[in-house]
């Protein structure tokens, strides 16, 4: 029978259920990644089922997210991760090695292996044939305790591309079109699988563009083929032995074919304040613009950095314009230095920052009020930038270049002949950043700073739950706008009881005193609840404050998954349309929750001050229930360790 690309490695890594659309399945996990904003949870779940090593053939841990050393409190948590690394066998890599996706692209990443991230952006590694999947903190570290990750078997959607992408148009207009027609939750529930005669152009860097941003569309993960041209970009990574040719049989079905003719798109922008709200750069062109960043982990290759080198050489930044430029990796950084590339960048003004993501959670460099920021990022939701009034556009690396150059939004086919910038036939290779796991590391004591905290842990579900409505939320609610980030908020990612005082800031900062007064409640949401980041704070914050569900109309994967881990009962309603009814500050009550969670029943939600009732679904496997009903993933492990139900 014929096999879809992703449907194979699937295949090659079931160790549990059967690959049938919306049925739970186990993957054998490769290689896993985390990041200091969600790493060192991460490793405290992971020392809390206590292992003494990884299971996994590649585990690294790279600190890119908070490079702001404003006090003590990075600094222990990067020491922490340093050292927990070194105990439990796993890579670290150092501040300033650069962002975890790009430098895994780069060095770790390998066709037909699965990945398995902190982070929602790890399908990156899909551009070379991987399939690279984000997932809550600890997801990844179950998966790093040899356990297998489950998720509902995808739907994979095959994107055909034909022709070939005309000057000045990126591979961030491909996927900017690809959210133009599909919405931000055009994804949910599937794979992107990408093929056809237009995919032979398209380099890994491009490549790893597009399967950036497929997290912005709610997919699962996002492909390409392992190609020849993945070959050459092993081999010029010094890594040629990685490579193996991996491709979809003839005649392979999809549950969905979307065709892109590239000889067809324009420079396309994301308006703010949502990655989806796509137009032609065209259509706004003379919007002056206040702030252009370019890198974060979707255009910081130094292909991306070679162009914008090439097309602000001998110029200088518009007056009123603050342009800073984040290198994606030292590798770049390091290769843009020698190629002459980094000298134009400084000599038009350019701020250079740490290879890190800095401006792309809000880690500095936010705009000024009521500013317009360009950047060649991902993410462009409400407040993201830490300026709550900005007006944030995205778009790709020559996009921003043109409006730095003009000081208004530009259309870059209007400058002339665009630079002819080709993939590196040798990268430099340097690995020093890098430590690798020791054999011996008995004697190795993990350091821990005065800001990390326990665990919040949830006792066993009760029959039944009680509470009020603590929040109405509509549509789209995004983990940022549940747990932001930022530098005020990040620092305390390892202390549940400070960030608890930030949780949905930004829609009622009454929150956390309300939940907190009421002994915890309900959450209602809308279509796509807790779409964005995986972030497993916005499930383990709420969790700490006694939030007991969250009814919604429907939910973004990752989310999803989060909040069953941490025992919030995540439930779907029947009828969406009651959602307008539910006011803040009713009293709900669900009864003979643990029966009908096993039988597969409806829920049935009293509405205690309004006297009436509705229904609502778990959507959960058979697993899930067990895990919501322990009062948690650890509590669940732990349980299935001493043999329990």
């Amino acid at each position: 029978m014929s096999q879809t690309l992703a449907a194979k490695i699937i295949a090659d890594h079931l160790v549990d259920g059967q690959m049938l659309p919306g049925k739970e399945i186990g993957l054998r996990i490769d290689q896993t990644l985390t990041q200091d904003a969600t790493g060192t949870m991460t490793y405290l779940q992971f020392e809390a089922i206590g292992l003494d090593r990884v299971r996994t053939e590649l585990s690294v841990s790279y600190v890119d997210h908070n490079m702001l050393q404003t006090d003590f409190r990075n600094a222990d948590d990067h020491r922490y991760l340093q050292t927990v690394a070194a105990r439990h066998g796993i890579v670290f890599s150092r501040p300033g090695n650069g962002i975890c996706h790009q430098v895994h692209l780069e060095r770790f990443g390998a066709p037909g292996k699965t990945l398995l991230g902190a982070d929602s952006h790890t399908p990156t590694s899909g551009g070379l044939g991987m399939l690279a999947m984000g997932a809550g903190g600890l997801d990844v570290a179950v998966a790093m305790a040899g356990h297998p990750y489950y998720i509902p078997m995808p739907e994979i959607v095959r994107v055909y591309l034909t022709g070939s992408l005309p000057a000045w148009v990126s591979a961030k207009d491909i996927i900017l079109e690809l959210l133009r027609r599909l919405s931000v939750k055009g994804g949910v529930g599937r794979i992107f699988e990408y093929d056809g005669p237009g995919i032979a152009g398209l380099t890994v860097p491009q490549r790893a563009t597009i399967t950036n941003m497929g997290a912005e569309l709610g997919a699962t993960s996002s492909l390409f083929p392992s190609d020849e041209q993945t070959l050459r970009y092993l081999r010029a990574q010094g890594r040629e032995q990685d490579w193996r040719p991996l491709a979809a049989d003839p005649g392979a079905e999809y549950s969905q074919t979307v065709e892109i003719d590239l000889s067809a798109l324009e420079p396309m922008l994301a308006t703010p304040h949502m990655p989806d709200r796509v137009v032609p750069v065209s259509q706004v062109a003379g919007t002056p613009v206040d702030q252009v960043c370019i890198g974060s982990c979707t255009n910081s290759s130094v292909m991306d950095l070679e162009t914008v080198g090439a097309m602000l050489q001998g110029k200088i930044v518009a007056p009123g314009v603050s342009l800073v430029v984040s290198p994606g990796s030292r590798q770049a950084l390091a290769m843009i230095s020698r190629s002459g590339a980094l000298t134009s960048l400084i000599a038009a003004g350019a701020r250079i920052l740490d290879a890190g993501c800095g401006p792309c959670i809000g880690m500095g460099q936010s705009p000024a009020s009521g500013a317009i920021s360009l950047r060649s990022f991902n993410r462009n939701f409400k407040g993201r930038s830490g300026t709550a009034d900005a007006g944030v556009f995205l778009a790709g690396a020559e996009v921003c270049a043109a409006a730095a150059l003009t000081g208004v939004i530009t259309d870059p086919r209007t400058l002339g002949e665009a630079p002819c910038v080709a993939m590196p036939e040798q990268y430099d290779i340097d690995d020093r950043m890098f430590i690798p796991p020791v054999e011996d590391n008995t004697s190795i004591v993990v350091v821990r700073g005065p800001n990390i905290k326990p665990l919040p842990t949830r006792d066993v579900l009760d029959d039944t739950q009680q509470g009020e409505v603590l929040l109405v939320a509509g549509d789209n609610i995004t983990t940022d706008d549940i747990m932001p980030a930022g530098s005020k908020v990040l620092p305390l990612r390892s202390n549940i009881p400070a960030m608890s005082e930030f949780v949905f800031g930004t829609i009622d900062r009454s929150f956390p005193e309300r939940a907190l007064a009421a002994g915890g409640g309900f959450v209602i949401g809308g279509e796509n609840y807790g779409q964005g980041s995986s972030r497993e704070h916005a499930a383990l914050v709420p969790m700490y404050l006694g939030v007991k569900a969250v009814i919604a109309k429907s939910f973004a994967r990752i989310h999803h998954a989060n909040l069953a881990n941490v025992g919030i009962l995540p439930l779907t309603l029947e009828d969406p349309t009651v959602a307008s009814r539910i006011k803040h500050g009713d009293l709900l009550r669900i009864a003979g929750l643990r029966h009908a969670l096993r039988s597969g029943r409806s829920l049935v939600v009293e509405n205690v001050t309004g006297g009436w009732q509705f229904t609502v679904n778990a959507d959960l496997s058979a697993r899930q229930e067990e895990v919501v009903l322990a009062g948690g993933m650890l509590n669940y492990i732990k349980l299935q360790t001493k043999g329990g139900a």
